[in-house]
């Protein structure tokens, strides 16, 4: 495939100006579910690229790529969300974004497959997660949007990031075996 990149979308002209609480987001989806990302996070839409994978890496990041001279994480959110694995289409994209993880900020890509749109969000259309009665981990979603009848997903991405360095941390490295 090719790796030339995709700008990421520009807000639509015309948008209603932003509240406090309200978002403009990039809207992707996994399977059947439509998920939503703050467009501050994005940093760039690409093709597939060559993956690497990486042995003991937990699986939810079990693969490497090169962008733009970059080793950076190819997180499934698939896994985070407890979906079946499904393989890429001509619509796959990777969406590379910036996330604050305790003091740092990560670059990571993450396997989408259909990317949407940028919108407008308004904090009225946002609920917190129940605590009962939802399909996905609740851990893993910061809010649920209310859109045209459907439901879409806001992840959070600082707690599965987390989660993920949490779990590297944990596993011993082989210099650490001696």
């Amino acid at each position: 495939m090719d790796p030339s990149p995709h700008p990421t979308p520009p807000a639509a002209a015309g948008s209603p100006s932003p509240v406090a609480g309200d978002l403009q987001v990039l809207t992707f989806d996994i399977g059947a579910e439509t998920l939503a990302l703050e467009a501050a996070m994005v940093q760039e839409i690409v093709d597939l690229l060559p993956t690497t994978r990486v042995p003991g890496a937990p699986a939810i990041a079990a693969d490497i790529v090169n962008f733009r001279g970059r080793i950076i994480p190819l997180v499934d959110l698939r896994i985070a969300f407890g979906l079946p694995p499904a393989p890429p289409t001509v619509d796959s994209r990777i969406v590379v974004i910036a996330a604050a993880v305790g003091p740092e900020t990560i670059l990571c890509g993450l396997l989408a497959d259909k990317v949407h749109e940028v919108r407008h969000v308004a904090e009225s259309t946002m609920d917190v997660p129940p605590v009962v009665g939802m399909r996905w981990p609740r851990e893993t979603i910061r809010r649920l949007v209310r859109n045209e009848g459907q439901i879409v997903i806001l992840p959070d991405i600082d707690a599965i990031l987390g989660a993920i360095i949490g779990r590297a941390a944990a596993t011993p490295t082989p210099q650490s075996q001696h």
